[in-house]
């Protein structure tokens, strides 16, 4: 399972995606998109936003912090 967290060090809720996944144990992979222009053009790519947190997981995009989408896009 390939996950992405688009995110910057200075927003919360990116931190609370973070948090949520590492407590589930979950592994991913964190792209800072304030110093990243190439992460954050991804993002915008693939989210259509220009606002984090933006999480990929297996090619399905969850803006925000959203635990429900989470849940089913994990199973």
């Amino acid at each position: 399972m390939a996950i992405a967290v688009y995110s910057t060090p200075s927003c919360s809720y990116c931190r609370m995606v973070k948090d949520w996944l590492k407590a589930k144990n979950v592994r991913f992979d964190d792209y800072n998109v304030a110093s990243d222009p190439r992460r954050a053009e991804e993002m915008v790519r693939k989210s259509g936003q220009m606002g984090v947190p933006v999480t990929d997981v297996n090619g399905r995009i969850i803006i925000g912090f959203n635990t429900s989408e989470m849940e089913r896009a994990l199973r």
